[in-house]
C-alpha cells in the first residue's frame, strides 16, 4: 500500500465498497489470465504479436472504476487489456483481435491487434504510433469543454511516449485551456529496451506538468486504493472547471516489451528478480486476505473460474472463420456510393 493513504484495514475511499474491491480484483484476474493466453497462442504460431499488461492490472482497473465509463472518454493505446475488460469488452472480442478472426469489433480483423475503435464501449480509435492518442484526447476534452458538459476525458500512455512532441503539445494546449482531461502515465521505466534516465533528465514524469500549469502527482501503481484515490481527485479537479492533472502510476512491466521482444539482452538480472515483487495480482490479493475479503481457496476458486472462462473463449474464437477475400473492401466506401 502506498504510504501517502489510510493503511487500515477498515479504511476505504470514497465510492468503493468490498464488493468493489473483489470485483476489480476479479477483474484483474481474468485480464492476467488472457494476457497468458494470448502468448501462447503467439508461441503456437496463431496471434501475431501482443503487448502485455502484466504488471499494469491494478493502476488500470482502479483508473476506470474512479470515472464514470457512462459519460466519460477513455482513450487508450495497445498495452491495454485490463481498461478494455473493465470497460465491458469481452474475452471473445479481445482474442477474434489477435486471431484475426471474422466479426472482430474494432477493425473487423483489418489491422494489429488491438487497433481500431470499439464504438459499443466508447472507446476511440488507437494503435501504436506512440503517443498520437494524447492531442485526440485534448480534442475531446475541449469538445466536452464547448458543450458544457461534466465528462473527463482520461488518456493513457507511457513512458516512452512522454518523450514525444505529441505529449508537449497536448499537454501545453490542455493547460492554457483549463481542459477536464487526466493525462495518465503508466510509468514502467523501459520506452522497449530504453531505461527511464536514458529517456528524460527527471526523476519523474509527474514532474513535468508544473511546466504545463497544473498539477502533477506520482504514485504505487501497484497499490489499487491509492490510484483510485488520485484519479477521483483528479477527475472531480477537472469537473470542477479547474483543468487537466497529470497521474504517474509507477508500475512494472512483467513481461519483455512484446512478444518480439527479449528483455533478457538489455535488463540486468536483479532488476527482472526484483520486479516480480511488484505483481499488482499478488500485492491485491494479500490485501484483499488482510482485510478479510478473501480467502486462499476464494482466490484459488476465482483464478479457475477466469481460466474456465479464458478456455470457452478461446474455443470460441478457435472455431470461428476469418474474413474472405471478398469482403476486403467492405466499409472502404458507402454502400451504393462511387468507387
Amino acid at each position: 500500500m502506498a504510504d501517502s493513504i489510510n493503511t487500515s484495514k477498515q479504511y476505504l475511499p470514497d465510492g468503493l465498497g468490498p464488493d468493489d474491491l473483489l470485483d476489480m480484483y476479479r477483474t484483474m484476474v481474468l485480464s492476467r489470465t488472457l494476457d497468458e493466453r494470448v502468448w501462447l497462442l503467439n508461441r503456437q504460431g496463431k496471434a501475431a504479436i501482443a503487448a502485455s499488461a502484466q504488471g499494469h492490472e491494478a493502476a488500470q482497473i482502479a483508473t476506470v472504476r474512479a470515472l464514470d465509463p457512462s459519460q466519460d472518454h477513455f482513450l487508450i493505446y495497445y498495452r491495454q487489456f485490463t481498461v478494455m475488460l473493465g470497460l465491458g469488452t469481452t474475452p471473445v472480442e479481445l482474442l477474434s483481435g489477435f486471431l484475426a478472426k471474422e466479426g472482430e469489433p474494432m477493425s473487423a480483423a483489418r489491422q494489429f491487434p488491438l487497433h481500431g475503435a470499439h464504438p459499443r464501449v466508447d472507446l476511440f480509435s488507437f494503435s501504436n504510433v506512440v503517443a498520437t492518442q494524447l492531442p485526440h484526447a485534448v480534442g475531446v476534452a475541449l469538445a466536452d469543454k464547448m458543450r458544457n458538459s461534466t465528462a473527463v476525458t482520461t488518456v493513457f500512455f507511457g513512458d516512452g511516449a512522454a518523450s514525444q512532441g505529441d505529449t508537449h503539445e497536448a499537454m501545453n494546449f490542455a493547460g492554457v485551456h483549463r481542459l477536464p482531461v487526466i493525462f495518465l502515465c503508466e510509468n514502467n521505466r523501459y520506452a522497449i529496451s530504453v531505461p527511464l534516465h536514458k529517456q528524460m533528465p527527471v526523476d519523474s514524469v509527474a514532474s513535468r506538468a508544473s511546466a504545463y500549469g497544473f498539477p502533477g502527482v506520482s504514485i504505487d501503481g501497484t497499490d489499487m486504493l491509492g490510484v483510485y484515490e488520485a484519479v477521483s481527485a483528479a477527475a472531480a479537479r477537472a469537473r470542477a472547471g479547474d483543468g487537466p492533472t497529470l497521474v504517474e502510476v509507477n508500475v512494472e512491466r512483467l513481461l519483455p516489451h512484446t512478444t518480439d521482444d527479449d528483455h533478457t539482452r538489455y535488463r540486468p538480472e536483479d532488476d527482472i528478480a526484483g520486479m516480480k515483487l511488484r505483481d499488482p495480482l499478488e500485492i491485491t490479493r494479500d490485501m484483499l486476505v488482510s482485510r478479510g475479503l478473501l480467502t486462499l481457496e476464494q482466490d484459488a476458486a476465482l483464478r479457475s473460474a477466469a481460466l474456465k472462462t479464458v478456455n470457452e473463449a478461446t474455443d470460441t474464437v478457435d472455431a470461428m472463420p476469418y474474413p474472405t477475400v471478398d469482403t476486403m473492401y467492405d466499409h472502404l466506401f458507402a454502400e451504393g456510393g462511387a468507387r
